[in-house]
């Protein structure tokens, strides 16, 4: 069984689309800082739900100056 890698991301794999470590995205959706769901007791990502994150956070950041 081959598993999506749009929909099946490990937080090795999200760390290395958004530039950060795995321990940084657990981290993250520990907090519920960004987007994620869960199988069992793991962590998943989609890519193309992080990389609509990453676009607003860059959106928010922007705004503030």
């Amino acid at each position: 069984m081959q598993i999506d890698k749009e929909t099946g991301l490990t937080p090795q794999e999200a760390g290395d689309l958004l530039g950060c470590s795995a321990y940084t995205i657990k981290e993250l959706a520990r907090g519920n800082r960004i987007p994620f769901y869960r199988v069992g007791n793991r962590y998943r990502f989609t890519r193309s739900t992080l990389i609509e994150w990453m676009a607003a956070q860059e959106q928010k950041n922007y705004k503030k100056r």
